[in-house]
C-alpha cells in the first residue's frame, strides 16, 4: 500500500477544462492515436489507450489549489499541458493501491514542494528505481518532513508536465 495519495485533477476542474482550459483555449477533443497511447491521463491516473476520446489542455494546478486555500503563489503559478478524457470518466478506478501512477522504472521525475503560500520550498530529482513505490514514499517522507510543505507536485522531467499531486496527510 502506498503511504500517500496521488491526486488526479478534481472533478470540478475537469468540468471546466472540458470547456475552456487554463490558458483560455477551447477544449479540442480527438480520438487517441498510437502516438498518444501510453501517455498519462490526469483525470483517472492511467495511461491513454488508443481510440479513446481525449483532449490535451493547459492546466494550472497551483493556481486552482491557491484559489481554494487563499494562497498567493505569484510567479510560481504556472500552467502546462495535460491529457484528460474528453468526457467524464469517473476518475481513478483501476489503479493499484500498492503503486503510484506512471511509475515506470528508469523514468525521471521532479518532486517539487510548495508551502501554504504557494511558494516553491524545494524539490528533488527522482530517477525511478526497480521498486518505485519505495522511492516515491521516501521522497514524500522527505518533503513532508518539512512542516512548511503543504503539497507536492510530481512532474515529468522530459516535458515538465504535472503527473499528479500529493497533499500533506492529516495529522494522526
Amino acid at each position: 500500500m502506498t503511504r500517500y495519495t496521488a491526486r488526479p485533477i478534481d472533478a470540478a476542474a475537469l468540468k471546466e477544462l472540458r470547456t475552456t482550459d487554463d490558458a483560455g483555449m477551447p477544449c479540442a477533443p480527438y480520438d487517441a492515436t498510437g502516438d498518444d497511447a501510453g501517455s498519462p491521463l490526469r483525470c483517472c491516473l492511467r495511461p491513454i489507450r488508443e481510440g479513446e476520446r481525449i483532449a490535451l489542455v493547459s492546466y494550472a494546478p497551483l493556481r486552482r489549489w491557491a484559489a481554494s486555500t487563499g494562497a498567493r503563489p505569484g510567479a510560481y503559478d504556472e500552467q502546462g499541458p495535460v491529457f484528460i478524457h474528453a468526457d467524464d470518466c469517473g476518475g481513478p478506478t483501476d489503479g493499484d493501491p500498492d503503486r503510484y501512477p506512471f511509475d515506470r522504472p528508469g523514468a525521471l521525475r521532479t518532486v517539487r514542494r510548495y508551502d501554504g503560500r504557494g511558494r516553491i520550498t524545494g524539490g528533488r530529482l527522482l530517477e525511478l528505481p526497480a521498486e518505485p513505490t519505495t522511492a516515491f514514499d521516501a521522497a514524500f517522507d522527505e518533503a513532508f518532513g518539512d512542516p512548511d510543505v503543504a503539497l507536492v507536485h510530481v512532474r515529468a522531467v522530459e516535458y515538465g508536465c504535472l503527473h499528479f499531486e500529493v497533499r500533506r496527510p492529516p495529522a494522526p
